[in-house]
């Protein structure tokens, strides 16, 4: 049996020219490209932001006002997470024929292609891993063994820096493709759609999905979301992430002997809930936000923590580490910078719209504060330390 040969079967690979849909060109690459380069660029700084949140810079102080940030910026990076989907599905599509492009023959001429070839590869990985990471740590489902928060940062900084690269190569390319017109210039044998319906297209794509998830954010659009991971609903009104079950903290958070530790120097005191409930009380109306993008207002009272530091003898400003009864998943400790414990807003709740904290919630009390990730509003508390 003859082995084809090499010419032989690099006549049977397709050519960009075999593709001859109207609907590709640089006119509706470049259009869809930009967009989806606003919504990676939107969705960079609102995830860096919220990993400043996590962990503020020294150089960032980051304080508790305005209390509805974090519900913003978060909402905002799945938001626009989620309506860059159907753009890269697109963008892919109408550059795919390129992907058939036959190297140069001058050796300069083909070491440059390979490189402009190697860092869109990079490009286009390291999207599709953070759209598809970003989708699933949405429904909380992670198959793999890899902090999803670094890695994900880590990705997004490769994912920018190629994206910058990208841009600079092929700028004048996107100018030239911005100043096409959209319209056929000149009639196509094509069963495929023209260019201004792909266009009309991927953008009612990118609404729907917007519209059909994003009311786990904005509460007037949660009955038309049908496909929101967070409907709203749960114990008290208030979804729940993580139950006591799962973090390991029924056992000690139902004992009856429950104590909760304050410490500050070398003073210390405790205080049963019975005693956290006769001291003076407050009720603020504050968001709580999680990285997944959902968010909810809801009534919250207790004991604010800068009155609690200051049984201990602990001054303004202080610094409070926060620590869980969970034995199980990460974040069982939290750290509240001191303008946090300065805020009056800042509690160690006992109530939730108005009734006593469900145990998935965080009973028998638990850390609120305004303009703070979902995360770092520690349930289930047992102690908290002044920072010396």
């Amino acid at each position: 049996m003859r082995l084809p040969r090499v010419e032989d079967i690099e006549k049977r690979i397709p050519r960009p020219e075999d593709f001859t849909a109207r609907s590709r060109g640089p006119a509706t690459t470049a259009r869809v490209g930009t967009a989806l380069g606003i919504a990676f660029g939107i969705c960079f700084l609102t995830g860096l932001w919220s990993h400043f949140q996590y962990s503020s810079p020294g150089w960032l102080p980051i304080g508790p006002n305005p209390a509805w940030l974090y519900r913003v910026t978060q909402g905002t990076h799945v938001a626009t997470g989620i309506a860059s989907v159907p753009l890269l599905l697109v963008k892919l599509w109408s550059v795919y024929p390129r992907f058939f492009l036959r190297p140069p023959k001058a050796r300069r001429d083909q070491l440059l292609d390979v490189l402009e070839r190697a860092s869109i590869g990079v490009l286009v990985a390291a999207a599709i891993f953070q759209l598809t990471s970003g989708l699933l740590n949405i429904v909380q489902w992670y198959p793999w063994e890899f902090s999803f928060r670094r890695t994900h940062e880590a990705v997004a900084w490769v994912a920018i820096g190629a994206l910058l690269v990208h841009i600079a190569v092929k700028l004048p390319v996107i100018r030239e493709g911005l100043g096409a017109s959209v319209e056929d210039e000149t009639p196509v044998h094509s069963d495929g759609p023209s260019r201004r319906a792909v266009l009309r297209g991927v953008t009612v794509a990118s609404g729907l999905a917007l519209v059909l998830t994003v009311g786990q954010t904005v509460p007037f659009l949660r009955k038309v979301s049908v496909f929101g991971v967070r409907d709203g609903g749960g114990p008290q009104d208030l979804p729940v992430n993580r139950t006591a079950r799962a973090a390991g903290a029924t056992r000690a958070a139902s004992d009856p002997a429950f104590v909760l530790q304050l410490k500050a120097g070398g003073r210390s005191m405790s205080l049963t809930r019975d005693e956290l409930a006769k001291l003076p009380q407050r009720t603020h109306r504050l968001p709580i936000a999680c990285v997944e993008g959902w968010s909810r207002n809801a009534v919250w009272t207790g004991v604010a923590v800068q009155d609690l530091i200051a049984l201990v003898g602990a001054p303004s400003g202080s610094t409070v580490i926060v620590r869980s009864m969970q034995t199980r998943g990460a974040f069982r400790t939290s750290e509240l910078p001191g303008d946090f414990v300065d805020d009056p807003r800042t509690l160690l709740a006992l109530e939730l719209n108005g009734e006593p904290l469900s145990l998935d919630h965080g009973y028998p009390c638990r850390i609120i504060a305004p303009n703070r990730p979902g995360v770092l509003q520690t349930k289930w508390v047992r102690e908290l330390e002044v920072r010396t």
